[in-house]
Parts: structure tokens; sequence; C-alpha cells
């Protein structure tokens, strides 16, 4: 990548980077105020999940793909695109309005099909943490147009930084929480239970969740004056050009609906699962734990540079320049590969400690944690490489060939999670981890047979060895990794590392540190040059790097 992309892609990684970490405080301290594999941990989790599950069920996709090569392609009009792009984001406003409106209608029959195995007084209580969360399909859905209208014109920072706004509020009221309620228990009852639970409390945990949201999505339209767009809302849709857009809409919409009932069925599999004494098995929380550490690795440094690279993509397919579509993929294929791999393989390792904080230092629940973590972590690397595979895709404004990709990895999800239904219960959520990390192995495979036969090679020759020197780098330095964590008792129960989350932390800490180091010294012994693209902007500012 070029010097600007490598600090494009650095800001939006720090960006993200700062809201993941908090992002992990927030969810350790949901934990904490309400428990992990309880019952209102359960519920509240399947409440607040259920808006992001459904905005990228119906719009995500279409707005993350569809907006860019289109504000890139209206840059070139006489008005700079201004009204062009003003009448589409108050298309997308207005359409993501109306599916809000429609979803917040339906609020109970979606939390009645999520919770089948709750009783009638675990769905009351989540039907009013969904009429609390649900607005925020909204907000995720204003956040993600104007996002991507600053991204189309290269003001990257911003929609990368807003998120840390919203954790900063979600901490803050989870605190506020935990002071002027208390911290749940392993009690009998717990502290937090539905039969002892207030609308002050609800008012707190889900309110102040829909209220950072919104204030992420808001805060985006500070820097969007400095774009140049003169954006006012335009209802005039007809014979402005719009239907390329409608038609990459319809089929990128279609992609999305496939994909997300995929998944959906897996998270509905998860927040069911019972085992054989009739209570319930905390899979929900496990799965979605694990997924937002598996894909750390993406939403840090994979997206990052993939929203820099769409940019690029887009520009040189409209010029029908395969040459630098071909050289924008190697590149971020390439450079992406050394933040994946090696933070799988840390996964990996550390997966007990992690498990610890996520498990409220409790250690059966940790221990679950940790193995749905280390197997969905498997697939964490393959998750960066499929998305740059379809960033190509759409940048050349093909959404028909993703849509038969999808359908066919939505097929092989529901069928392994059918499966999966059918273990244990105490492995139906590895098995729905398993398939996690296994889609992404079937993406890739499909999405390379279609760029294969459309730029032929697309220099997979360089892609192929920097990541099996990466692959080597990472696995040396997990050995080294293994080897802290055994000194610090992290292969038995009864170790420093399984004491406390505080121990665990420090595990981490130190065994990531170690790890790290010894990971730079092997990329450096196996001479993968792409780590020069990462530390040149950071070597202008620390010279011993």
């Amino acid at each position: 990548m070029a010097r600007t992309g490598a600090v494009s892609s650095a800001i939006m990684a720090s960006g993200t980077l700062v809201s993941r970490i908090l992002g992990f405080v927030k969810t350790i301290l949901i934990t904490v105020a309400i428990g992990s594999g309880t019952a209102m941990g359960t519920i509240f989790e399947t409440a607040n999940t259920l808006p992001n599950l459904i905005y990228v069920l119906v719009a995500g996709g279409i707005f993350n793909a569809v907006l860019v090569p289109q504000i890139i392609k209206a840059a070139k009009h006489e008005d700079g695109g201004s009204d062009f792009v003003s009448r589409l984001v108050t298309l997308a406003t207005t359409g993501i309005v109306a599916v809000t409106a429609v979803v917040v209608a339906c609020s109970w029959p979606i939390i009645s099909l999520m919770g089948r195995g709750w009783t009638p007084e675990q769905r009351a209580l989540g039907l009013i943490f969904a009429l609390w969360c649900l607005p925020q399909i909204f907000f995720y859905g204003f956040y993600t147009i104007i996002g991507q209208v600053l991204n189309a014109r290269g003001a990257f920072g911003w929609f990368m930084w807003a998120p840390v706004i919203n954790n900063v509020v979600a901490i803050a009221a989870l605190i506020l929480f935990i002071v002027m309620f208390g911290r749940q228990t392993n009690s009998t009852p717990p502290l937090h239970d539905v039969s002892n639970w207030t609308t002050a409390q609800t008012l707190v945990l889900a309110g102040s969740a829909t209220l950072g949201v919104a204030i992420q999505a808001l805060v985006l339209l500070v820097p969007l004056r400095s774009t140049g767009l003169k954006l006012r809302p335009k209802f005039g849709w007809r014979g402005i050009g719009l239907g390329d857009s409608a038609k990459l809409a319809g089929w990128t919409l279609a992609t999305g609906i496939v994909s997300n009932l995929a998944f959906f069925y897996l998270t509905q599999t998860a927040s069911n699962i019972i085992s054989t004494d009739g209570t319930v098995v905390p899979g929900i929380q496990s799965l979605n734990y694990s997924s937002m550490l598996y894909s750390l690795p993406h939403g840090v440094i994979g997206l990052s540079i993939a929203t820099y690279l769409f940019n690029r993509m887009s520009a040189a397919s409209q010029d029908e320049d395969d040459e630098n579509v071909v050289a924008a993929l190697s590149s971020g294929l390439r450079v992406s590969s050394l933040a994946t791999i090696f933070l799988a393989v840390a996964l990996i390792v550390f997966a007990g400690p992690v498990g610890m904080l996520f498990g409220n230092g409790n250690t059966a629940s940790a221990a679950q944690i940790g193995q749905t973590v280390a197997v969905m972590a498997l697939g964490g690397p393959f998750l960066t490489i499929s998305f740059m595979m379809m960033r190509v895709l759409y940048a050349q404004e093909d959404a028909r060939t993703p849509f038969f990709i999808q359908l066919i990895s939505a097929v092989f999800i529901v069928v392994l999670g059918f499966i999966s239904s059918h273990l244990d219960p105490h492995y139906i959520v590895f098995g729905l981890a398993a398939t996690y990390a296994l889609q992404n192995v079937i993406a890739v495979v499909l999405c390379h047979r279609v760029l294969h036969r459309r730029f032929g090679s697309y220099d997979g020759r360089n892609i192929v060895s920097t990541h099996a020197r990466v692959a080597l780098a990472s696995f040396c330095a997990g050995l080294v990794g293994s080897l802290v964590l055994w000194m610090l008792g992290g292969y038995a129960l009864t170790g420093f590392a399984w004491g406390s989350m505080l121990n665990a932390m420090i595990t981490i800490v130190v065994g990531g540190l170690v790890m790290s180091f010894a990971y730079y010294i092997f990329l450096q012994v196996f001479r993968v040059s792409e780590l020069d693209t990462l530390l040149v902007p950071l070597r202008r500012k620390i010279p011993f790097l």
C-alpha cells in the first residue's frame, strides 16, 4: 500500500482497536453486573444483540457494499455529486426508518422465537429489553449511511473512532448500574433475577445501550460539513440514475437475508440450549463473546485496510484497470495476514485466561468460553480473506456473484448448525463455533474460483508465500506463548492464570507481550517484507522500530 494508504489504515485501525478494547471492558462489566451463564445475562444478551443482527440482515450489506462505488461515481458530476448523494442518503434513511418501525412492531413474535425455551416471565422481560434496544436499528443504519459517505470522500477516521464514544457511554452506565444496584452474585436466588428486576435497572442497562448507539451515529454529522457535499433531504428519486444502485441493492439485500438468516438460526439455537436437568446452558453468551474475539483482528486490521482499498478498487474497476484491482487485493491480503494469523494463534494459546475475563471469574463458564474461542479462532484469518475477495466483486458492481457464494455458504451453515443442535447440550456451542470457522473457509474457496476466472492467478504466488511465512512465524511465536502460559499455571485449573480475573489479565498481558516480541523476531527471521508496510508510519515517530 502507498504511504497515504498506510496512514489512513493506521488511523482507522487505531480507532477500531481502542473501540474494541473498550468493547471488551464493556462486556466484562456486563458479566460483573448481571453475570455470565445467568438467566438475566442470556435475556439481555439476546435482546441487545437483536438490533445489530436484524440491521445487518436487512440493510447492512446494502449500505456497506453499494454506497461507496455509487458516491465515487457521482463525484464526477458537475456539482461534485451533492444532488445524487442527497437523494441516495434520503432514500437510504427513509428505508431504515421503515425497517425499524416494522421490527419494533414485531417485537413480541421476535422475542418469542428467540426465547422459545424461556419461561413466560423471562419472555416478558425480554420484550421490555427489546423495546428499549430495537430502535438501535435506525441509529446503526444512519451511522453506516453517513460513515460510507465520509469514507467515499476520503474521511476515514471518524467512522472508526465514533464507536469509542458509544463504548464510553456504555461503560459509564454499567459502572453506574453496579454502584446503584450491586454486582451479580452466585447466590440462590441471584441478586439480579427476573423476579426482582426493576424499571430503574432496565432504564440504566438497556436505555444506555441505545443512547450510546445514537450518539455514535449523530456525531458523524460533525465532519460531514467538511466533505464539500451540500447535502439536504431530497425525495425525488426518479430519473437520476438510481436504477443501477437499486439493482445492486436488490442483490445485496438478498445476500444479506440469506447470510444472516443462516446466522440467525445459529443464534436461535445457541439461545435455547437446555441441559438434561432442565437448566439453560449459556450458549448465546459464549457464542457472542467468541464471535467478538475471533473477529477482532479482522475488525482492527482487515476491515481498516479493506475500507481504504475499496475506494481504490472501485475507482480502478470504473476505469477497467484490472492490474490495479489485483494489486490492491494482493496488498490487502498480504498485509492483513500479519495481524489476522498471529492474533488467531494468540487467541488459541490464551483462550483459557481470556475465558476467565468474560466468565466473571467462574472457572466453569471460563472453560466453556475459552474452548469456544479456540475453536472459532481457527477461522479468523479466512474471515478477512473472504471479505477482501468479496470487496473486489462489489467494487466491480457485481452483487449477483456474492449472492450465490453466500447461498452455498448459508446451506452449509444451516446443515452443520442442525447437526450441532443434536449433540450433547454441553457440546452444541462448540459445534456452532466450528460452523463459524468452516463457513469462512468455504467462502474463500468459492471466491478464489471466481477471481481466478476473472484475473488469472491474481498474484497468487506472493499471497500464498506471505501467508505461509506469516503462519510459520505465528506458530513459532505461539510455542513461546504456550511456554509462558505454562510457567504461569495456565494448564491447570489450580494455577495462577485461573486464580482470578486479575490473574487472567496479568497472564494475557505478560504472555501477549512476550509472544508479540517473539513474533517480531520470527517475522524478521522468515523475511516477511510486508512488516515494513505496517511499521513505516511508526518508524517515522519511533526510530528504533
